[in-house]
């Protein structure tokens, strides 16, 4: 799987989804097309699905997002005949890449957990209505749903049948929700997760895996009042229409990604890339009916997808430049005036999405598993959504005091009220409670210093950055920094990174990327699901695995 995969899509290219809207209800319909996975090898039989059906569905709930702030309730549902999705694809899966399937399912993660997020979000309510089965991936789809309606009939079921067939787990947040989310009983989900067939009917039900079964005759209809009854009851804000969002003008080239407002260059040879964020290239605009009327092209909102994009990409195409490293350019104050029209309208329906993209974008960083350092050099802009990328990387230096001959503005970090609740990260804290974990009065001392021009002394006083260097020190300290970070091993700074970065509160949203996708990421490698003889590489043969019955 060596093609470059492309996260920009929109609606004249879907192959796999399509959405009908009926004013404040939208029907998502899955169509899978069997022909159109994102590689040669496989088919996507019965609405399975490979990272390309779930590109689209995540350029679906974006586009709702922002294009569609009329629709109060989504229902989600299949086109097929007698079945709702059969999962992720096997045929896939086993030919895949271990980097690929790791990937795959931290993106799909990622994109279950936007719709379900995008209730308390954006006042879009998520109903499933499952016809059929509904297997695996199928059903993690429908859990992070908020509202599961099931047809009572014998073909239509729910499961999770990861384990009993392909010595895997449900590693998309499935297992997860069904205790956490669905508070299913332990012993009961050990049942379900144990049996191919799954449950059906008003075992379901009593089971919690889901809220409502209705016969056949009568589903359609069900399905209609329920969606009708939620959005009636809606408290969401009333938008008249929404904005569209055009296509990212991008240029690739052999060393290079760029944007208008983010840079990324490669340096293959070292194993590093940097990602250079471009400030604003004008004032802020004067009140939301202004930024309403740039839509797409506000600085703030186009940033964020351009940074969304880059990240994506970095992910898939780039696996092998283990450091990221973060600087930016501009003026600090003007990112903090762009941030401030969106939190003093933070009612208004547009300026809300923009704030809780941001949100999502910057959960995207701290869930990136490469080493990741900010460069607070000399004529930087780390203000507002910006200064929160000092605190969701590994370290951070900056410049302290004038460097001879660089004549730019001297470094400085600006805070913002939106450094103090606007962008919480997995474990529902801000990235500075979370720094911040054992003492707490540093973050009332950094509050204390909203809107001020903190200086390398300053910041590393307060503890907003690892080290400050004078420009005597700086590049040697740099250059030791990269140069050690290139000789460990990517698998133990993956795994250090990833249990450092997120200290405090367990929630569900931390458990799914943090637990389950690491012991996902270490069963994916096991022989006992990829090897020779492992269950994904049987699967479809009619012969089961042949395990290695050693607990370890």
């Amino acid at each position: 799987m060596t093609k470059r995969i492309d996260f920009q899509t929109d609606p004249s290219q879907y192959r796999h989804w399509r959405v009908e809207y009926d004013g404040p209800i939208a029907n998502l319909f899955m169509d899978v097309d069997e022909d159109g996975g994102l590689f040669d090898g496989y088919q996507l039989k019965l609405n399975s699905y490979d990272l390309g059906v779930d590109i689209e569905l995540a350029d679906v709930v974006q586009r709702m997002r922002f294009e569609h702030p009329e629709v109060k309730v989504v229902v989600m549902q299949s086109a097929k005949d007698k079945v709702f999705c059969a999962g992720a694809n096997i045929r896939m899966l086993g030919g895949a890449a271990h980097s690929h399937k790791v990937n795959f399912c931290k993106f799909t993660n990622e994109t279950r957990n936007t719709y379900e997020a995008a209730l308390a979000d954006s006042g879009q309510n998520y109903i499933c209505a499952i016809k059929g089965a509904c297997a695996g991936g199928g059903y993690e789809l429908a859990l992070a749903c908020n509202h599961i309606m099931l047809t009572d009939d014998s073909t239509s079921s729910v499961s999770l049948p990861e384990v009993p067939l392909l010595a895997v787990l449900p590693g998309t947040g499935g297992l997860t929700r069904v205790t956490d989310k669905r508070k299913m009983r332990r012993d009961l989900a050990d049942v379900f997760c144990s049996v191919e067939e799954g449950v059906k009917g008003k075992r379901a039900v009593q089971w919690r895996l889901v809220d409502e079964i209705f016969p056949n005759s009568k589903f359609d209809d069900a399905v209609k009042e329920r969606a009708s009854d939620l959005a009636a009851r809606s408290t969401k804000i009333e938008a008249a229409k929404g904005i569209a969002l055009a296509p990212l003008q991008r240029e690739f080239s052999d060393d290079a990604v760029t944007y208008s407002t983010v840079e990324v260059t490669f340096d293959r040879a070292a194993g590093r890339t940097r990602v250079l964020i471009k400030g604003p290239d004008g004032e802020a605009p004067a009140d939301m009916a202004a930024f309403e009327e740039l839509g797409d092209q506000a600085w703030i909102l186009r940033c964020a997808r351009e940074l969304d994009d880059a990240l994506l990409h970095l992910r898939l195409n780039e696996m092998e430049l283990g450091l990221v490293e973060f600087q930016t350019q501009g003026d600090g104050a003007a990112v903090v005036a762009h941030e401030a029209l969106m939190l003093d309208n933070a009612d208004h329906w547009l300026a809300n999405e923009v704030l809780k993209y941001w949100k999502r974008v910057l959960k995207r960083v701290d869930l990136t598993s490469r080493s990741l350092v900010a460069l607070v050099e000399h004529g930087s802009c780390f203000a507002g959504p910006l200064a929160e990328l000092l605190w969701a990387v590994d370290r951070s230096y900056m410049m302290l005091d004038e460097f001879d001959g660089d004549n730019r503005p001297t470094a400085a970090i600006a805070l913002s009220a939106g450094n103090f609740g606007t962008y919480p990260m997995g474990n529902d804290l801000t990235r500075l409670q979370t720094r911040f974990l054992g003492t707490p009065e540093a973050v009332d001392a950094a509050h204390e210093r909203i809107g001020a021009a903190l200086e390398g002394q300053d910041a590393e006083d307060l503890g907003l950055v690892t080290f400050a260097y004078d420009d005597i020190d700086w590049d040697d300290e740099v250059r030791l920094f990269i140069e050690e970070r290139a000789s460990f091993s990517p698998d133990a700074m993956t795994g250090m990174e990833a249990n450092l970065r997120f200290a405090g509160p367990e929630t569900m949203e931390t458990r799914i990327f943090g637990r389950l996708t690491a012991w996902q990421n270490w069963i994916f490698q096991r022989p006992n699901a990829v090897g020779e003889d492992g269950a994904l590489q049987r699967y479809g043969t009619g012969v089961r695995g042949k395990y290695n019955m050693e607990r370890v």
